[in-house]
């Protein structure tokens, strides 16, 4: 149902008031209005991150039923701050494309929210139309050097596609160039949602300016006919592209609906890129908060796999505790419930469904050796019966209710008490592979050992690309499966906890600004689509220019 997603609630805390909360000066904000800002890269840099404790928060495979991960993460730090604890959020910023298409925002909901919502779910400050842009003005360098002849590109071999922030189908394949002479070189090329552009990884993995700098200059745009690749440095196109990314690499800061401070950064989507905020993000509340929430995008096969072997390999970030996030709803859905049908009572079908959970639990803790805590978001409709079934089927984990959509940071306090006593005993984090297996090999870990399969197939085609790219030297780069988020398989009906299957990896990309191969399953697109009536049609202003929509 339509509601005020922007006024009507908490305005919070002037941002200095936030800032002044975590050390962090009036002149070091950069000022977007009363409630938000962006913080001064120098100040970061100069910060200390070392000491603080660091809290993933993950769910299972998603389901329609929804399950409230990045609710929980905020429920969960305003509790760790009622408990007297300095937590700090530190989250992805949402894309306007599922925003207008059917997931809605992406800010929490209830009275566990991130406030300015509507800011921070419509072009929050800029930044993913500075990566778009920097994206769109290195593809037309490309072809700007396809039309003279320069570098000797084959049109072929060109990787890098135009991005925009909107579900669009109609873009995902287009043909480019026409027009004779002024129009440049027909080529067949699309778009890609921003946030599954290599630029928007790329930003997202870096660590500074500097470091931005030096990863958008490796980012491969083709190849030679004589197959040698070509990059951004070789079309000098690097200092115009980190001049337009300069002032969005800057961190942005709001707060909670109970005044929690959150870093708010970058926003690659976990089916398709690396699932997580940016690692200045990360770093900024490392540097100003004892205890950082922080969350991977999705089921923990994609954005919490990718959070380990890709981020926290790149970074030595390691979380102390993981926290994963299911419902009883969801629990039933993975058991064969319709959505319609989730209301009533299913203790079998919960029983069912639990084997979602409880693979996931086991990757976290036998795979990456992490202290897992599962919290359920409790509803109404859940009953006695279905929550004891629960903490059967997942005995020996520590299972904590919570209520912070209703309550908020009090809602969360027992999860946040289970959060600080794990303490005592944190993780010790492992990888799923070894940084000196093949790509190949690497796949396969993580389809075997993550997902469950049985291996990994790749076409010819792929085949080929893999064989390039570590002749190419990218051998040692972790790899980055892109498949579908709602099941362990690379088809989205496969529910629950399927085994003996087979993904088949059918294109390879290349993401060498950000450090990682791409291996893209099945029909997973870069750019989504619409439903046929999108959550755009619910949106409009009131009176006195509220937005109103879904939220």
């Amino acid at each position: 149902m339509a509601e005020n997603i922007g006024a009507g609630q908490n305005e919070g805390l002037p941002i200095e008031e936030v800032g002044r909360m975590i050390n962090i000066p009036d002149e070091a904000l950069l000022r977007y209005g009363r409630s938000k800002a962006k913080v001064d890269l120098a100040h970061i840099n100069s910060l200390d991150t070392s000491g603080s404790k660091l809290v993933l928060v993950t769910a299972i495979s998603p389901t329609p039923a929804g399950e409230g991960k990045t609710t929980t993460s905020i429920g969960l730090a305003d509790g760790l701050r009622l408990l007297g604890h300095n937590a700090v959020l530190a989250l992805r910023e949402p894309s306007m494309g599922p925003v207008f298409g059917i997931k809605g925002g992406a800010t929490g909901g209830g009275k566990s929210q991130l406030i300015p919502a509507a800011d921070i779910n419509l072009h929050f400050n800029g930044d993913f139309a500075a990566i778009a842009e920097a994206n769109n003005l290195l593809a037309a360098m490309v072809d700007n050097a396809l039309h003279f002849g320069t570098h000797n590109i084959d049109p072929r071999t060109v990787t890098i596609r135009r991005a925009v922030d909107v579900n669009d189908r109609a873009l995902r394949d287009v043909v480019i160039g026409l027009g004779g002479r002024m129009g440049g070189v027909p080529r067949q090329s699309g778009f890609d949602i921003t946030a599954a552009s290599q630029i928007m990884a790329t930003f997202c993995m870096a660590s500074s300016l500097d470091d931005l700098h030096e990863r958008l200059g490796r980012i491969v745009v083709g190849y030679s006919y004589e197959s040698v690749p070509v990059t951004v440095d070789d079309l000098e196109a690097t200092g115009a592209l980190t001049a337009i990314l300069r002032d969005a690499l800057s961190p942005n800061l709001v707060q909670t609906q109970e005044g929690t401070p959150a870093f708010v950064h970058g926003g690659p989507f976990a089916n398709i890129a690396h699932g997580c905020n940016s690692v200045i993000a990360t770093k900024a509340a490392l540097g100003v908060g004892d205890i950082v929430v922080t969350e991977a995008g999705f089921g923990a096969d994609l954005g919490a796999e990718k959070f380990f072997d890709i981020k926290c390999r790149a970074t030595g970030f390691s979380p102390d505790v993981t926290v994963v996030v299911a419902t009883v709803r969801a629990l039933k859905y993975h058991g064969g419930i319709p959505v319609s049908d989730l209301e009533n009572e299913n203790v079998d079908a919960l029983r069912a469904g639990c084997a979602n959970i409880r693979r996931h639990v086991a990757n976290l803790r036998d795979v990456f050796g992490q202290r897992v805590i599962v919290a359920i978001n409790q509803f109404a409709s859940d009953t006695e019966a279905e929550i004891t079934a629960l903490r059967e089927e997942l005995g020996g984990v520590k299972v904590v209710l919570a209520t912070h959509f209703l309550h908020g940071g009090e809602g969360a306090k027992d999860l946040a008490q289970a959060v600080v006593e794990s303490f005592v005993h944190p993780s010790q984090l492992r990888y799923a592979y070894e940084e000196n297996a093949s790509l190949k090999e690497k796949a396969q870990a993580v389809v075997q050992r993550v997902y469950g399969g049985k291996r990994a197939v790749f076409t010819k085609a792929a085949e080929r690309e893999l064989e390039r790219l570590e002749n190419d030297g990218w051998s040692k780069a972790p790899v980055c499966i892109a498949k579908t988020q709602y099941s362990f398989t690379a088809d989205a009906k496969q529910l629950g906890a399927p085994e003996d299957f087979d993904v088949s990896i059918r294109e390879v990309r290349l993401s060498a600004g950000a450090g990682f191969v791409v291996l893209i399953t099945g029909t997973i697109m870069t750019m989504p689509g619409l439903p046929k009536r999108p959550s755009a049609c619910d949106f409009s202003l009131s009176d006195d220019g509220t937005i109103l929509g879904m939220h």
